[in-house]
């Protein structure tokens, strides 16, 4: 890049396009191509980017480059400040130990069912926590499983959860997850894989550029299924930050 490259073509999942994306962040003349492959390729999905090699590198060497958003997250990492950017989303809650269990854990079977074993045996012991919200103006508080900060609409291997965001719209779409039991979640899941579980009475979508969440205690943060730092934590959107290559 620093030599004049105008294209750089990704080849991973989620992981390698948040590593990616925190290196040519604020880049002019940069135009990403994703081919996608690893066990997590959310990202890829909601670009509607192909698994298969051959479409994938025709779209590689052949898509539209669009500007799409980037979320810049703020947190806590011991006692200072980190920070960096995601480009699928972030979230503060059960979602970030279920991330940190299954990179721990083999991905041999893929990233359904490695996030779906690691969510049951974080579930199964998982306490719901008091968390303060504020996504620009409006203020939200109480008992949350989750909160979801994303630009895209898939995550943990192809569940979307976030089903009516747009990554180019300069907003983030902000799921709450209220104190919903194991029960009601289990329930729930194959219609969070379809996207059909809106509306829910305890599930709330807020849209916002700024997204702050504050915990009584470190709680982890999760970006693009990596695991920074622990909240308190700021998001913040920015737009048109990144140009992608996506079918035509």
């Amino acid at each position: 890049m620093d030599e004049g490259a105008e294209l750089l073509v990704v080849f991973g999942g989620d992981g390698t396009v948040h590593e990616v994306v925190n290196g040519v962040a604020g880049r002019d003349g940069v135009e990403l191509a994703v081919i996608p492959r690893g066990t997590g390729w959310d990202f890829a999905r909601t670009h509607q980017i192909p698994k298969r090699l051959g479409e994938a590198l025709r779209i590689a060497n052949e898509g539209t480059p669009r500007p799409f958003d980037l979320g810049r997250a703020t947190y806590r990492v011991d006692e200072h400040d980190g920070s960096a950017w995601f480009a699928n989303a972030g979230s503060v809650g059960m979602s970030g130990a279920v991330a940190a269990r299954a990179n721990r854990t083999t991905k041999a079977l893929g990233g359904k069912v490695s996030y779906l074993i690691a969510l049951g045996a974080v579930f199964s012991r998982w306490k719901n926590v008091e968390l303060n919200v504020k996504v620009d103006g409006e203020t939200r508080s109480g008992l949350m499983e989750d909160v979801i900060v994303a630009l895209g609409r898939y995550q943990a291997g192809g569940m979307m959860v976030t089903p009516d965001a747009e990554p180019d719209d300069g907003l983030f779409d902000v799921l709450l997850i209220k104190d919903a039991t194991r029960l009601e979640v289990a329930r729930e899941i194959p219609r969070i894989y379809k996207g059909t579980f809106l509306p829910h009475p305890k599930a709330e979508v807020l849209r916002g550029e700024v997204v702050e969440v504050e915990a009584p205690a470190p709680l982890p943060v999760q970006l693009d299924g990596e695991q920074p730092g622990t909240a308190p934590v700021r998001f913040e959107i920015a737009p048109g930050a990144i140009r992608l290559r996506v079918p035509g």
